[in-house]
């Protein structure tokens, strides 16, 4: 049993890992964990190919407030697939936005109303 529980949580960490930096993200732009201070902005590579869903910055996750995406588990038409270039700023202490040169624009929170998402890995 111990060691059922042992191999479960590596397994875990291992995936939460690999999900902070993904294979194929584009090259010239910040980690996908930068460190911002209240009102700072600073490129960012928005991974998108799910829909936009969290990003991870401070050292936490941020959740998309509201979680935008064509329902088919992609991201909304005219967003950039699997990543979007643009800007990450801190709005406040709990709040971030994304905005891209195409004028999208994404809220992010890392305290969510209501039960905190659950984020899967996807393909």
């Amino acid at each position: 049993m111990w060691c059922r529980a042992t191999t479960s949580i590596l397994l875990l960490v291992t995936i939460l890992a690999a999900c902070d930096v993904v294979p194929g993200a584009p090259t010239g732009l910040p980690a996908t964990n930068p460190s911002l201070t209240a009102g700072q902005s600073v490129p960012y590579s928005l991974y998108t190919h799910c829909g936009i869903l969290s990003l991870t910055a401070n050292g936490h996750v941020y959740y998309a407030q509201p979680p935008l995406g064509d329902g088919s588990g992609n991201p909304p038409a005219g967003w950039g697939n699997p990543y979007d270039a643009g800007t990450i700023t801190v709005l406040g202490a709990h709040r971030l936005e994304f905005h891209d040169s195409a004028g999208h624009k994404a809220s992010f929170t890392d305290v969510p109303a209501g039960p905190t998402p659950t984020l899967f890995p996807c393909s």
